[in-house]
């Protein structure tokens, strides 16, 4: 681990928390798939039977927009295949592509193999190449706010309480600075953020072109 470490971490963090909502935000787009619930099912046996764990509709290579009052996109969802568990009340996407933008017009994107939605998509687990990119812009007083990314086999986001976690290694990358760690938890209505494990992180000289290599 790099010299002083601790503190350079502690320090990277408070200069990108307040970008982490963007996940947040990104993943809280898998919400609109609750649109396809209010498409009338077929009447139900007055029997009741046993739930299994089997799908009860598909959607094959679809895409789920979202706009505002304006007509401006505010979301989309793109899968290759999401089935719907009845059991569970849970839909489950593979290859899953998100985006949205916030009200200012900021885009993030997320990705990953396979999604896990509850059925209100207030908890979301995002499985495999997990990915969430929050694109550069413009700050208010015309500051550049860096590209950032998050990476991971695995990312679990609670959108109420707005926090995300992991239990697998992350890469977290913005602009030219790099930080990983084995496990995550972010709590963003507290601003905390704690990296264990093997904790890493460098900081870019100015004017660099690429992130630098993290220390072995």
């Amino acid at each position: 681990m790099i010299p002083a470490a601790v503190g350079v971490v502690r320090r990277a963090w408070d200069r990108i928390s307040i970008y982490l909502p963007v996940i947040v935000m990104a993943i809280a787009a898998l919400g609109t798939w609750r649109l396809v619930r209010i498409t009338p099912a077929p009447g139900a046996p007055e029997q009741q039977r046993e739930l299994r764990h089997e799908p009860d509709y598909f959607m094959r290579d679809f895409s789920v927009k979202t706009f505002d009052a304006a007509g401006k996109l505010q979301s989309e969802i793109i899968g290759k295949v999401a089935r719907h568990y009845p059991d569970t009340d849970t839909l489950e996407i593979d290859d899953a592509r998100m985006r949205s933008f916030d009200t200012e017009g900021r885009l993030t994107r997320a990705s990953a193999k396979r999604a896990l939605s509850n059925a209100d998509a207030s908890e979301v687990q995002l499985f495999g190449d997990a990915v969430v990119i929050r694109e550069p812009v413009t700050g208010p007083q015309g500051e550049i706010e860096p590209r950032m990314e998050f990476k991971s086999e695995f990312l679990h986001t609670f959108v109420r309480t707005e926090k995300v976690t992991s239990h697998l290694p992350v890469v977290l990358t913005r602009g030219h600075d790099r930080f990983t760690g084995d496990q995550m938890e972010y709590d963003n209505l507290d601003r905390v953020m704690n990296l264990t494990g093997r904790v890493r992180g460098s900081l870019a000289p100015a004017g660099a072109t690429r992130p630098p290599a993290l220390p072995g």
